[in-house]
């Protein structure tokens, strides 16, 4: 059967592709994912720098008997280096444990995204320096 006749027999033909309004709500739902993408790619490649200080901290200190204060100057001097903004030196947590120090920086970083939207990035980086 060929297409003028279906059509004159009342049977319905079935069309194919896609609607103008539904191209428009892929188009900007695919969108708001790759804004919130471009949005939260720095916070984490600013987390990342922030766990690569604090495991060469934990490389560089471990297995000597070093003081608090040489830890916290070293993450302080390293942050100035790699321009960390998002979690200041005094945020660290050096706390003594029982075999050494246990570092800790914990942060949570607000991404603004659209209007009065935001993301709450929670970023948990600790280290057991031993001695």
């Amino acid at each position: 059967m060929n297409q003028p006749n279906m059509r004159k027999y009342g049977v319905a033909t079935r069309q194919r592709g896609m609607t103008t309004a539904g191209l428009i709500i892929m188009i900007t739902f695919v969108g708001l994912f790759v804004y919130a993408g471009l949005r939260l790619t720095p916070a984490y490649l600013e987390n990342y720098k922030v766990k690569n200080t604090i495991a060469a901290i934990e490389e560089e200190f471990s297995g000597t008997n070093s003081a608090r204060r040489e830890i916290i100057q070293a993450i302080e001097e390293r942050w100035n280096i790699e321009s960390i903004n998002v979690i200041s030196w005094k945020d660290v947590k050096v706390v003594k444990a029982a075999n050494g120090w246990d570092v800790q920086a914990n942060y949570v970083n607000t991404v603004p995204f659209i209007a009065n939207i935001d993301f709450a990035l929670t970023f948990r980086n600790e280290v057991l320096v031993v001695k």
